[in-house]
Formats: structure tokens, sequence, C-alpha cells
């Protein structure tokens, strides 16, 4: 009689214990063990639990293959779901085996675990453990069903799946609070205090492996609502109106103040600050620099020569590389809408910057369109102060409308959901990159549902708060898509391409820059692990499937692109995946958790324009000025969403965080460990800079980089 050690740990969240019977069975390379109830004087898989059990068999099963864990009734009880966390076995001859599950089990159901050690398909050889990597993505795949959401777009997650599962009673999301709001005939809600129609039976159909922590969405309600109220009490949601005054905007939000929204209220009209939020602002990264002007931008050097000074010569600062372009062209043709019934307008503005010998950067001249002409004049500093701060702030909307459906929503939110649907549905739990990716996608299909079923849907926020609503952000999306490439993708090579690689104080580049060596070195030492050879990932068909999904489903297959449709070396495969890692992580920190910081003040970032750009000089004043911001509930609602995606989620996990033992080999824990030693170093560096500036740069601070798009 052999005797088995098994010791189960239940997850530390709430209600992960379960009430239904669990029975395993072990299944080796010499045998079988008998199915055996796991039973013990006392409850049971509590919450928190780490609970040790005998297992008895006829004889010692060799090598631990698989363990078979069985969730079944107990007595009258319904069904209870559990987390189970992990599960070690200790043989005979003392050895250990740890089974990581790290998932929610619902319902009744059998789940097969393969131990910890990852390994490529390439390295399994048994039928048993073929046959259940084969078994393990059918499941998955037709769990998790890619669904075209519009014309252009990458594949987003179907959720209407996960209802059709449950209704067939595949699925029992037994723990799920029932919405009692009141809503419409479709079941869309709404929220105290909103506006907006909210898609609520799209967010409760979700495998809960992939819903938010109950934790998680009591913060997001919790932060929402009284916010909300605040202003509705006010009569700030229903007020329809211009704003009588600039002041006015600043008691919007007067307990939710910040040091950078402060210093954004006062320093906002002032030229180096707009220079300043092209490099270390939510949308860094829309400067090229320019070796001579376009065309369509005809600027010549008395026009500017004041800003530039007697001595200096608009061609020699070309020559030397100090002035740079932010050209909104994808805005041209984008569609407009109407905002309280009245039409809005956007502009495809041209801006031209210059790097001062202060090292600081400055607009130069404004062209509020594509196209030179009488209609389309350039506008410049030595204008009228209305004039020019209108056309600063016709920029500012274009950064707005750009940041926001482009730098932020397509290229980290859509694009990581696709990269989490690839890994979910064409890599076993077992493979060494899912193990890698794995905690990098968390909440992320979640928060994209969210967003789709609040902003994106019919009604929705964005109808509420953007000049182009929601038509606006699907062309927007579709266009962007359409001219993105990898070296967009790559921050090094997307720097250099851009030419801003030495432009003094730019600390999204300096910090970014160090994030992605330490992923880049992080990454390379789990690939080289794996994968002792090119041929390696050339023969490692489930890593071809992956990123050949990845091609057509967020790339749309459009070779243009530049995205890898197959990885041939070590070198493509450890660059993908730090691309990967770094915008599911650190790009999404850069480009989102500064949104309340720099858009509490509206006039910095509105999300709307009421009149049409100027086409004569001399005509702008403070009334005019007002009456082309956004009208008062239109910035209200921008503003509370600006301010909820910047709170710290309560069960934050931080980049290199990874409470998950997926990796159970000491080599890939080594590596955990010297990545997130690397990344507190980093971390050091970053503080020490920003002790030293007027206003500091934390959005790439590692402690604050969550490791996912989860918000």
């Amino acid at each position: 009689m052999a005797v088995y050690s098994v010791c189960v740990t239940t997850g530390p969240y709430l209600m992960a214990g379960t009430l239904d019977n669990i029975s395993v069975t072990l299944l080796g390379t010499c045998g079988e063990s008998p199915k055996q109830r796991l039973d013990r004087l006392g409850r049971d898989f509590a919450t928190g639990s780490v609970q040790k059990y005998k297992v008895r068999c006829p004889a010692e099963l060799g090598e631990l293959l698989l363990l078979r864990l069985y969730k079944e009734r107990y007595a009258f009880f319904p069904k209870d779901s559990w987390y189970c966390s992990f599960i070690c076995v200790k043989a005979p001859d003392g050895t250990c085996t740890q089974f990581p599950c790290y998932q929610w089990i619902e319902g009744y159901c059998t789940v097969e675990l393969r131990p910890g050690t990852a390994t490529t398909i390439c390295q399994d050889s048994l039928p048993l453990l073929l046959d259940h990597r084969r078994r393990e993505l059918q499941s998955r795949q037709e769990c998790y069903r890619w669904k075209v959401y519009a014309p252009g777009f990458p594949g987003i997650i179907d959720v209407s799946n996960f209802e059709e599962m449950e209704t067939d009673k595949k699925f029992a999301l037994t723990k799920t609070a029932p919405c009692t709001d009141q809503g419409d005939s479709s079941g869309n809600q709404y929220l105290p205090g909103f506006p907006m129609k909210i898609d609520f039976p799209s967010l409760l159909h979700m495998d809960p492996n992939i819903r938010y922590s109950a934790t998680k969405t009591v913060s997001l309600l919790f932060n929402a609502i009284p916010a909300s109220l605040g202003m509705k009490l006010r009569g700030l949601l229903d007020h329809k109106g211009s704003w009588k005054k600039l002041d006015d905007i600043r008691n919007i939000f007067w307990c939710h103040k910040t040091v950078t929204s402060e210093y954004v209220t006062e320093h906002w009209c002032e030229d180096p600050f707009f220079g300043y939020q092209y490099l270390n602002g939510v949308n860094p990264v829309m400067l090229h620099c320019l070796s001579s002007l376009p065309s369509k931008l005809p600027v010549t050097h008395d026009m500017v020569a004041p800003s530039l000074g007697p001595d200096t010569c608009l061609q020699t600062e070309l020559e030397r590389g100090n002035v740079f372009l932010a050209d909104y062209w994808i805005l041209e043709e984008a569609p407009v809408h109407c905002l309280n019934g009245r039409q809005q307008y956007v502009a495809a503005p041209l801006c031209l910057l210059w790097l001062n010998p202060q090292g600081a950067l400055v607009p130069l001249a404004i062209q509020l369109s594509q196209n030179p002409g009488p209609q389309s004049p350039i506008f410049l500093p030595t204008d009228s102060y209305w004039d020019w701060l209108l056309a600063k702030t016709w920029v500012r909307n274009s950064e707005f409308l750009v940041h926001e459906h482009n730098t932020h929503f397509l290229c980290t939110h859509l694009l990581c959901e696709a990269f989490s649907m690839a890994t979910l549905r064409q890599l076993p739990l077992c493979h060494p990159v899912y193990k890698l990716l794995l905690p990098h996608t968390r909440y992320t299909l979640q928060v994209n549902t969210i967003a789709r079923a609040t902003l994106l849907n019919p009604d929705g926020l964005v109808d509420h708060v953007t000049s182009g609503g929601r038509q606006g952000l699907l062309y927007l999306i579709s266009t962007g898509l359409a001219h993105f490439t990898y070296t967009d993708f790559c921050l090094p090579d997307s720097l250099r391409a851009r030419g801003v690689l030495t432009i003094p104080n730019y600390h999204y580049r300096d910090d970014g820059l160090k994030i992605w060596a330490a992923i880049q070195s992080f990454v390379s030492e789990i690939v080289g692990y794996y994968y002792p050879s090119d041929a390696s990932v050339q023969r490692d068909t489930e890593l071809q499937a992956w990123v050949s999904e990845i091609f057509a489903q967020a790339f749309l297959g459009r070779e243009s692109s530049g995205f890898p449709q197959r990885l041939c070396t070590l070198g493509e495969l450890v660059k993908f995946l730090t691309a990967i890692i770094f915008n599911c992580s650190a790009q999404h920190a850069a480009v989102n958790s500064g949104q309340h910081d720099f858009g509490a003040w509206m006039p910095n970032t509105p999300s709307s324009m009421r009149q049409p750009p100027p086409q004569t000089k001399g005509t702008a004043t403070l009334e005019s000025y007002l009456d082309t911001l956004p009208e008062v509930n239109v910035t209200c609602n921008n503003l509370l969403l600006f301010w909820l995606v910047s709170q710290e989620p309560k069960d934050q996990r931080p980049l290199g965080t990874y409470p998950d033992q997926h990796f159970t080999e000491e080599a890939p824990r080594r590596s955990i460990v010297a990545f997130q030693n690397r990344l507190a170093q980093i971390s050091q560096e970053i503080r020490e800079r920003n002790q030293g500036l007027v206003l500091p740069y934390a959005y790439l601070d590692p402690p604050v980089i969550e490791n996912s798009v989860s918000i």
C-alpha cells in the first residue's frame, strides 16, 4: 500500500471556499489511484485554508502526470463555486509535485491539472499528455469565441457565448448578485447619476476566471456612485449651458485635486507646458522630428522669427533636429455628431514645435486643417492672446480624441484583449508562454466588456461627451488600426523612427526604455530556459498557432503592419513577448493613469468643441472661447470618467508581482526575483529624479504600474 499526502490550498478571496464534495485521482506513469474523496473532521476547503489529506494506492504510481479533481454535490446544498490555488502531492519516496490551479471551479465538474513544470508540445511525448493538451484547448476554444465588433476593429470576446453556456447549464455563476437597478426592456440599466445606459447583461454572463474580483467590483461602484451623485445633486450633470467663467470649472472636483492637476490648472495656457505635455502627458507618442517642413504646412522663417529670436534660423534648427511636428491627419474625415442637440466640430491640426536653447519644447505655429489656404490661417504665438489660446485648445481637443480612441483604447485595451484571447485559446496551461503572459491578461477581458457596455454602446458615454460620438470612435479606431505598425508597437523602434531619442526631459522615454530593457532581460531568460534553439521555436505548433491568431484577429491579417505571422528565431519571440508585456502594463499606465491629472482642468483637454475652427484671425474673445468649450454637463460626464479610470485599484498587482506561482521550477523563479529587483532599482532611480522636478513624472514608477490592462 502506497500513501500519498495531498495538500490542498484554497484561495484567500471572498467566497473562495466551497461546501461541495471534492475527490481526487492521481495518474502516474505506473498507474492510477482509485478515486478518493478528500474529507476530514471539520470544515473542508474554507477560504484561505491549507489542508492535508491521505490518498492510498495499491502500489506506487511512478512519476505523477495528472491530478484529476472531481467537484460533486454535497447533500442538499446547491452548487458552490471554489477557488483552488494549488495542490501539492508528496509521494511515498518524499518527492513533492506541485499542481498549480489558480482558478474558479464552477458547478459539478471534473478538472485535470498537470504538474507545474512548464512544457512545450515538443517536450510532451506521452499520448496521455498530448491528448490532455488537445482536449484543454478544444474546451477553451469553445468557451472563448471571437466576435467582430465593427469593421476594421480587432477581434473581441463574444460575451454572449457565456450566457448561452449558462443557459445550457455548462456554467453556473452562482456567486454573482443579481442586478436590481431599473432599466429598459432590453436589460440596459442606469446607475444613479449616470445619464448613459449600461448593458449589464453583457457584464454578468462571464467566466468567473476573467471577471473582476468582488473587491474590485465593490471598489469601482463605491468610487463611481458618490462622485456622480455629488454632481447630480449640484445640478451639474443636468446643466446644458456654457460655463459662465473659467474659474467655475475648478469647483467640479474641488475635493479630488492632485499635485499635477493643480499645476495644470495654473500653467495650462503657457507655451512651455503645452509643449511639455507632448513629452510627459498622457499621449507622449505624437512627436516626429522634421528635417524639412511638409508642403501642407507652409511656415516661413519670417513667421516664426519673433519666437526663434534674432540669432536663430528656422532652416538651421531643422537641420539640427530641433523642430518637431504633431500631425492629427487621422481626424480630417472623422464624423461628428450632436451633443445636447447642438452640432459639434472636429479639426485636423498640424502643430509645429521647437526645442529652444533652454531645453523647453514650445509651439511655433498651428494650422487647424490639413489644407493650407486663406481659410486655414497659421496661428502664431505673436497673435492675440485669445486667438493663440483658442488655436492651442483646438490642438488639445485633437489630442483628446487621438489619445482616447487610438493611443489608449485601441493600442492598449483592444490589442491587449486580442492577445489575451489568443493566449487563452491557443496555449495550454502548461505552456511556458501561457504561464508568462497570464498575469498580464488579468481582468482585461472584463474591463473591455465594461467599456463596450458603458462607453461604446449606443447612447453610452462616448455619445455623451465627444465631438464624434460612437460613429467617430468607430472611424478613428478602424483607421488607426489600418495604419498601426510593429514599429509603433515596439517602444525603442518607435522612438528611433520618430527621431526623439535625444530630446531632454523626456521622462516617458527614459523610464519606458528602462522598463522595456528589464522586461526584455526577464523574457530572454524565460525563453532561453524553455527554447534551446531557433528550431525549437519553429517546431512549437501551439506557439505558431498563437502568433498566427494574433496576426489574423488583432491586425486583421494586414501584412503591411509588419507584425509577425510566424516566429522563427529566439530573438523574434523575445521581442514580441517583450512588446506585449510592455504594452499590457507600462504603456497602459503611461497613457491611462494621468487622465485625471491632465484632464481635471477641462480647457486643457476638452472632449468636444461647439464652434467650427476659426477661419480668420482677430475674432476670438473670452466669450467666444467659452462658447466653444464643452457645456457643463458634457464636461462633468467626461471628468467623471477621467477620475474613475485614474483610481488605484484595491487589489492591484504591480508590474513584476506574481502571487500565483504558475512557474514551479527554480530557474524561472530566480528570473522573476531578478526582474523584481531590477524594477525596484528603476523605481528608486525614478523617485530620486522626481525629487528634483517641479512636476514629478511617476506614471512609469513600477509600483504604480498594473501588471495588466485592468481599468
